[in-house]
């Protein structure tokens, strides 16, 4: 098997605290101004919150290899896991059209001021080094005969900037680039796109941890696109100007005008969806680092148009980062609770909700997130698709594990792929993007047509 390292990159050569990592006293003061709490979430969920480095933070990464023939990642019993595509240079998100089809962008993290779309070198330590390009393409899947297996593939879109989500709106297909928002002449149906793109909004590049993906949504009555933007830092180290236009979920019209902020304080917000039969937006964030091992939990939660979700001031509701200590009281005060914990350091990324009907009534309305995995954590935490119940609207319970088996496991730093994006098929089956494992999975109901082979490990 080959071996290749891929993890998400603070940025070229930081792979510390900034600054060299605060001193005993600053510690000392953070945690006697932050004392470890447990607070209770809007939907009743208590989760406990440590004072800040009350651990230490650490630098844990996993080296990829690759998944041997026949082994796929791990579902509950009653669920079938298949490829769905192989062959793919790094698939981080997937997006089903109206018609059906299924459009993977391909798209890399890669060092801070690499060229997009030429090798870049990063080493990391005497042994490891990261070699990676950015297909930045967009591929095209069509099941024509419903078996569960794309008989169509085409490259549907190429030549782009980092692209990442994707959306049809009337006579236009939209790519999320990292450099802003472009648009397409579209038809259902098509297979290529050759035409010149329109470029209708401007966004700054992927910064500081590379926060480069910019993921698109359309609002419930077709009139507005949503846009998410992450921070260019982790707690704006690099200053406010830095910022501009970072750390929101951006509103336009679908011709790039009107833009606002429909709400801020997310660090790295990335997977959008509304609730099934409601206008209640949700998003996945990716939260800071460099607080300790439990510091700061990584998020689900839904949105409340103009409301400040407490990045870089505050984390977790009002608690004061120590790193921006009585810089923005206001702020802090201001700051929402998120709704669900994933767990600190998980990457949070992917978000949908299941809305069909094929899988157990136990998913049927409930959350599926794609976690892209740890780096700063001492022990491995994500690298997993886990599951958040739900009825009528609210989180019933806490996230499980779903799909899992992307780390080799047993006190091994490997790992055969990193799940990223989630989608719900219109089939029933739920696809699953895996950006370090090359590869888009499908996971049905094993008593559903079209399901593949059985899980094997």
């Amino acid at each position: 098997m080959t071996s290749r390292y891929f993890a998400l990159l603070p940025a070229l050569g930081l792979l510390t605290a900034c600054g060299g990592g605060p001193s005993k006293e600053e510690k000392q003061t953070a945690q006697a101004d932050n004392p470890a709490q447990t607070i209770t979430t809007p939907k009743e969920e208590t989760v406990h919150l440590p004072a800040p480095y009350e651990s230490k933070s650490v630098t844990k990464r996993v080296d990829i290899i690759d998944w041997p023939a026949g082994l796929t990642p791990t579902a509950p019993a009653g669920f079938t896991v298949s490829e769905f595509a192989g062959g793919l240079q790094s698939p981080r998100w997937a997006y089903v059209a109206p018609n059906g089809d299924v459009f993977v962008s391909e798209a890399a993290t890669l060092p801070k001021g690499a060229k997009k779309q030429v090798a870049a070198t990063l080493n990391l330590d005497k042994s490891r080094s990261l070699q990676r390009t950015s297909a930045n393409r967009i591929t095209l899947f069509r099941d024509t005969n419903g078996d569960g297996k794309p008989d169509v593939r085409t490259e549907f879109l190429t030549g782009l900037n980092q692209p990442f989500g994707m959306l049809v709106l009337g006579d236009y297909f939209y790519v999320g680039n990292t450099n802003g928002l472009v648009r397409y002449p579209y038809k259902a149906g098509d297979t290529k796109i050759t035409a010149q793109g329109q470029k209708i909004l401007d966004l700054p590049e992927g910064g500081y941890n590379n926060h480069w993906t910019r993921n698109l949504l359309a609002s419930k009555d077709g009139k507005h696109i949503l846009v998410t933007v992450g921070s260019g830092s982790n707690v704006m180290e690099h200053g406010a100007e830095n910022e501009k236009h970072r750390a929101n979920i951006l509103e336009i019209n679908p011709d790039g005008s009107g833009e606002k902020i429909f709400a801020s304080g997310l660090r790295n917000p990335i997977g959008l969806a509304y609730y099934p039969g409601t206008s209640t937006l949700w998003t996945a964030v990716n939260e800071r680092d460099e607080l300790g091992d439990e510091l700061v939990p990584d998020y689900i939660t839904s949105v409340k148009e103009g409301g400040f979700y407490g990045w870089p001031y505050a984390y977790y509701g009002p608690n004061e980062d120590p790193r921006r200590k009585g810089e923005r009281p206001d702020l802090v005060a201001k700051t929402l609770v998120p709704d669900v914990p994933m767990g600190p350091h998980v990457a949070a990324l992917g978000l949908t909700f299941y809305d069909q009907k094929a899988f157990p009534a136990k998913y049927q309305n409930g959350a599926f997130v794609g976690e892209h995995g740890s780096w700063n954590r001492s022990q491995y935490s994500g690298y997993q698709v886990a599951f958040v119940p739900f009825k009528d609207g609210k989180p019933t319970g806490k996230p499980e594990p779903f799909l899992t088996g992307f780390l080799v496991g047993e006190g091994s730093d490997k790992a055969h792929g990193r799940p990223v994006g989630v989608v719900t098929m219109p089939d029933g089956a739920l696809l699953v993007t895996d950006d370090a494992g090359n590869k888009v999975w499908r996971v049905s109901a094993a008593q559903a047509a079209g399901g593949g082979s059985k899980t094997s490990r």
